[in-house]
């Protein structure tokens, strides 16, 4: 019962303990004095605490929500940091501050934060509890105080994290990054992590030093030593990147390799004409964006059955109505750049029928759903009553079951060790699930589907994405939004030379589907290529 206690905190609370030797790196990065005043926000064991003591740092406060820990310490207060009245300000704060999404914070959580004036200013229902950290961190700074946390990297480039990200660069500059990819800091914990120091300051820097470290091994004292001194090594780029900007996503790479992106982008732009309230803030009469695949493709994520095993044919002899109760399926797992492996056969019975119904019509697909019935009925309602037999989100399905061909993603990516994505052409009426992502062209779209089939696959893509795109540690993901931002490079069906080069990628694009030869991917690719950059 203590250990399942423990457990529930831990969730609750978002608790995730630093190792010793990484929090005497944090300190080592901090630019202090003995008599300093330092702040470390949620304490958890305390091990920061100790250190700094070790240290003989004498003027530390502490705050912790969870009275059980760091019971040893007299400067602890016991209270939540994020109500707390705090009046003084600080030299540096220190620490791990705790992960939770909104949806999983403990209601009392949420009325806290619901109350909360920095809150209510700059975040919403989509952040996470850590934000609030960081900005009242940033608030109780002296001015040039540090700031010195270790988080995941997620907000970093999410859309709805723009607030924090705007706050932070308007009330100072960062001076270090220390990015650690899914390197296992944490315990039973497979998270892209990154060390920050940031400064609070009217003043900026012009770069930001950065370290990443790629390799998914647990972190000794050496790796620490050659992360901060910069020592090479082939396990970590060291770099500097520009100071970020408001309104962007924060990329860690090298300003050559942002300058590289955005040509990229420049090269699928267009020009469109600003409103009159904008041209009242801006000099400029136009603005130059650049087309996405979202304006040409409609874009669905897969239906989702709750328990994909009991939904699979199993080969029983079938009757007439299940036969045609049937659909046919691709899964990621059977997903390759351009074509797919394997077609899986799905059980799918339309909803509104009763039991008596489906025992009638469908006996054997009834008898085979009994097998499951438990872990069926368990599957996540989605604020409805579902039978055990029924798929549990029909999402997009009449997309899915339209007469056009379509393009099917895997929803989730790992490229650790691959330098490609699986955007593979599919048949008409063959349905994705939950691990799959289907890509439709749009009526108006003149280009071919094969042409952006050709296009999605390109390099350019993987490494536009990767910068870009929704990552977390070395997973891409590929739900609508992503990929709907994704530039494109659109014909002008005015210049003959780009109508070529689109006709000879849709035709090359059908032979190597066919053919599956590498000189005809390269000559895709070099046509691709050509018509970018035109």
């Amino acid at each position: 019962m203590k250990n399942s206690r423990k457990q529930l905190v831990k969730n609750k609370f978002g608790q995730y303990f630093t190792p010793k030797m990484v929090a005497d790196f944090m300190i080592g990065l901090a630019d202090i004095m003995p008599n300093s005043r330092i702040l470390e926000p949620s304490c958890g064991q305390g091990i920061f605490l100790d250190l700094l003591q070790q240290k003989e740092f004498k003027n530390v406060t502490a705050y912790e929500i969870d009275d059980d820990l760091a019971k040893k310490f007299q400067n602890v207060k016991y209270e939540s940091f994020v109500t707390a009245n705090i009046k003084e300000k600080y030299d540096l704060i220190i620490g791990n501050p705790p992960y939770i999404r909104w949806k999983n914070l403990a209601d009392n959580l949420k009325q806290e934060l619901a109350t909360n004036p920095l809150w209510n200013k700059y975040c919403n229902s989509l952040c996470d509890y850590l934000y609030i950290f960081i900005i009242k961190s940033i608030e109780l700074l002296n001015d040039n105080g540090q700031l010195i946390f270790i988080c995941p990297e997620y907000w970093m480039n999410t859309t709805h994290s723009v607030s924090l990200r705007n706050y932070m660069v308007a009330n100072g500059f960062f001076e270090e990054i220390y990015h650690f990819n899914e390197t296992p800091i944490f315990d039973k914990v497979t998270v892209s992590t990154i060390i920050f120091k940031y400064i609070k300051s009217k003043q900026k820097k012009d770069n930001i030093k950065v370290a990443k470290y790629y390799l998914n091994q647990k972190l000794t004292v050496e790796i620490l030593d050659k992360l901060k001194t910069g020592e090479p090594c082939s396990e970590a780029d060291f770099f500097n990147v520009p100071q970020f900007k408001v309104n962007e996503r924060w990329l860690l790479q090298t300003a050559e390799i942002q300058k590289e992106l955005n040509s990229f982008e420049n090269n699928c732009r267009k020009m469109q004409q600003t409103n009159t309230l904008f041209a009242l803030f801006d000099d400029e009469e136009t603005k130059q964006e650049f087309h996405t695949i979202g304006e040409f493709c409609d874009i669905g994520n897969g239906l989702v059955s709750g328990l994909d095993k009991a939904f699979q044919v199993n080969g029983d002899p079938l009757n007439e109505f299940e036969k045609q109760a049937i659909i046919k399926v691709v899964k990621a797992k059977d997903l390759s750049p351009f074509y797919h492996n394997k077609i899986t056969p799905y059980i799918y019975i339309p909803e509104g029928l009763s039991e008596k119904e489906v025992i009638e019509k469908y006996p054997h697909f009834y008898k085979h759903f009994l097998l499951f019935r438990h872990d069926l009925e368990k599957r996540y309602q989605y604020n409805r009553l579902i039978n055990f037999w029924e798929w549990v989100f029909l999402r997009n399905f009449n997309l899915f079951s339209s007469e056009k061909k379509r393009i099917f993603v895997p929803c989730k990516e790992r490229i650790s060790n691959k330098n490609y994505f699986r955007f593979s052409l599919v048949d008409e009426q063959i349905y994705p699930t939950q691990d799959v992502t289907a890509i439709f062209k749009k009526e108006k779209t003149k280009e071919s589907l094969e042409y952006i089939l050709a296009y999605l696959n390109n390099p350019c893509i993987f490494d536009w994405l990767k910068c870009n795109g929704i990552v977390k540690g070395n997973i891409v993901e590929f739900s609508e939004k992503p990929i709907s931002s994704i530039p494109f490079r659109p014909i002008n069906w005015k210049k003959p030379k780009e109508i070529e080069l689109h006709d000879e990628i849709t035709n090359l694009t059908l032979q190597y589907i066919d053919k599956k030869e590498d000189n005809v991917l390269n000559k895709i690719n070099h046509s691709i290529n050509k018509l970018i950059n035109l």
